[in-house]
């Protein structure tokens, strides 16, 4: 009777549910790619003859990092609204402030420079997108 009741009140039925979990087992497996990718990037961006060179807390930032966006991907399905649409909007715009100080535009070499722009232009816009449907979502509410 609750159950129904609450899922009645955002919308689902019974089969939605099926399909919920679904969801969320497919991402959780996106998720776990991502950590895969992370772990063969370290493993790469710092080779081994630097690796002495760079901390391991440099390392861990590294990963932190890159992760962040993977279990946002998964967050969203699994919080509560309020929650969800505050966690985005912090996250996204922690991630737009330092984007550009931390870039390293000045270390990459110029061949790379135009793609690496755009690719940033692209991250600025998905991250201010995201802040707008997480805004939007509590003028629904």
């Amino acid at each position: 009777m609750l159950w129904n009741r609450r899922c009645l009140d955002y919308g689902y039925t019974r089969g939605d549910d099926l399909e919920d979990w679904k969801i969320k087992i497919a991402v959780l497996w996106i998720v776990m790619e991502f950590c895969v990718i992370t772990f063969m990037m370290i493993l790469s961006v710092i080779p081994m003859e630097t690796a002495a060179e760079t901390t391991p807390e440099e390392i861990l930032a590294i990963a932190i990092t890159m992760l962040i966006m993977p279990i946002m991907s998964f967050l969203p399905l699994t919080l509560k609204d309020k929650a969800n649409r505050w966690l985005n909007i912090i996250v996204s715009i922690v991630f737009i402030v330092l984007m550009l100080p931390f870039s390293g535009f000045e270390l990459i070499p110029t061949a790379y420079l135009p793609s690496i722009v755009v690719i940033t232009i692209v991250e600025v816009v998905v991250l201010v997108l995201i802040v707008w449907y997480a805004w939007k979502s509590k003028q629904k509410a």
